[in-house]
Formats: structure tokens, sequence, C-alpha cells
């Protein structure tokens, strides 16, 4: 389990940030082509917002779309790198603060302000107290009809084959290379520990945090990170109870995720610049 301090210490003291983040879109022909062919189409109609929240914008790889989405714009992260980094990046937008959080708080953010909640590719090795936490802040943050889009895990969903691991890694090294390697039985179980996700987190989880917190999650979208893998991922949408994005709840089971997005490879080199 990745506490707080340890992902402070990955992000802000041992990660080489070097291509900014970018290097995590490759699969999807770039950074340019998973914003435009991806992630905009599943939130194109909450945008654009009068005022946006990112949280945990690492080096601003979403920050450049969603900055001219709206009239303000707030990220929180809690690696003071990023956070500087970030500051000199997108300095020439005067609309758009960056503040350093705790990694479960959002004071710095005024009550009742947002329109639009957004965070991808970095709260999915976030643990489940996290969520928790950000879910009871986001409650207060949001505007009355404001709205979330949120990238979290859901491999603990696969708690059976995680033990499966558990019990692996305790065996004695030569006992190990005798019955599987790690990647062998990986591929065997079809989940990808290398990514990193949150163990303690799962679809279902978010759904009752949100409840707990006054919001309601609307829809969910479980999805693979390798090609055949298990639905390790989830893309959650939540509002208040009530607003005008209260149309109900959807669900989808989404095995092609991967599949569907790396033919954006494809497109970018047509589209893309």
């Amino acid at each position: 389990m990745a506490t707080v301090d340890e992902n402070l210490r990955v992000w802000n003291d041992v990660y080489d940030w070097s291509h900014s983040g970018d290097e995590w879109s490759a699969d999807f022909g770039g950074t340019e082509a998973l914003w435009f062919f991806v992630l905009y189409p599943r939130i194109h109609r909450f945008l654009p917002a009068p005022a946006i929240l990112e949280i945990a914008p690492g080096y601003g790889r979403w920050t450049q779309f969603l900055k001219d989405q709206c009239r303000s714009m707030i990220a929180v992260d809690l690696s003071e790198r990023c956070v500087e980094h970030c500051k000199e990046r997108f300095a020439s937008s005067p609309h758009v603060q960056f503040q350093v959080n705790d990694g479960v708080s959002l004071e710095s953010v005024p009550d009742s302000s947002v329109d639009f909640v957004f965070s991808f590719d970095s709260l999915v090795h976030a643990e489940k107290d996290v969520i928790q936490a950000y879910l009871l802040e986001i409650a207060r943050k949001l505007t009355r009809d404001g709205v979330g889009f949120i990238h979290h895990s859901n491999i603990g969903n696969y708690s059976a084959r995680l033990k499966l691991f558990d019990w692996y890694s305790k065996l004695p090294g030569v006992v190990r290379r005798h019955v599987l390697t790690k990647e062998r039985l990986s591929t065997l179980l079809s989940i990808n520990l290398q990514a990193g996700r949150a163990k303690s987190m799962k679809a279902g989880l978010f759904r009752r945090y949100c409840q707990e917190a006054g919001l309601k999650c609307i829809s969910q979208e479980l999805i693979n990170w390798t090609r055949g893998g298990c639905l390790i991922d989830t893309l959650s949408v939540f509002t208040r109870p009530d607003s005008r994005w209260d149309d109900g709840f959807s669900f989808l089971h989404n095995g092609d995720f991967i599949t569907g997005a790396r033919l954006t490879s494809r497109l970018a080199g047509l589209y893309c610049s």
C-alpha cells in the first residue's frame, strides 16, 4: 500500500520528470492524441466550465488543455517540485493558480467555487483513504451543478489474484525461479502490477465514498491498462444529487480500452502536431 508520504517521495524526489510525464502517453500516439481522442470525448459535455480544479497535475500534462476551457483554474499537487515547474510553465496564464497540498485536503480552494474537477493518471496511485478524504473535500468545493471526473484504481476488485502474488513474493528466490517468473505469473493472471495501482481501491468503494460525502456517482467505466488485461482502473463521474447532471447511473465494463486507445497512435500521425 502506497502511503501519501511514499507517493510524495516518488513524485517529488525520485521520479525523473525529464519528459514532463508525456512518456505515459506514448502508447496513445502522444499527449495531444490521448487528450483529444480519448479523454476529451468523455468529458466534452462538461466543458467549458467557469472554474476548474485539477488534482495532481504533475508537470501540467493535462493543465495545458484544461486552462483554455475555463475562466479560472486551481491545480493542487503534493509535490512542491511539480507545482514550481507548473508555475514556470504556465506563467503566461494568470487565471491558473498552483498550490502545494498535503495529498488529501483542498484548503486553498474556496468552498462552492468549482464547476469541474479533473484528475487523470495520478490518483490511480492513491489508496482508499486518500480517495475518501478528497471526496469529502470536493463535496464542499463544488458549485450546485459542479461535476467531477476522476481516474482511480480498481485493482482491489482482484483481491484473490493479489493474494496469490503476495504468496509468490514470499517464496525463496530459488523456488520462485523454478515456479514462474513474476512477469509470467502476471501474464497468466492478466493483471498488471507494474502499473503501481493502489491495491485497496475499487469502483464500489468510490460509489460508497461519494454517497457518504453527499455526492452521487453518475457513471463508471472500468478499463484495462494492458491489452487483454484485468479492468484495474475506473473512470468515475460524480456530481451533487439533483444537479443538472444527475441523470441516473451508467456502468460500463470496457475491456477494449487499451486496444481502442492504441489506435489513436495511427490517427496521431494524421491529425496531431
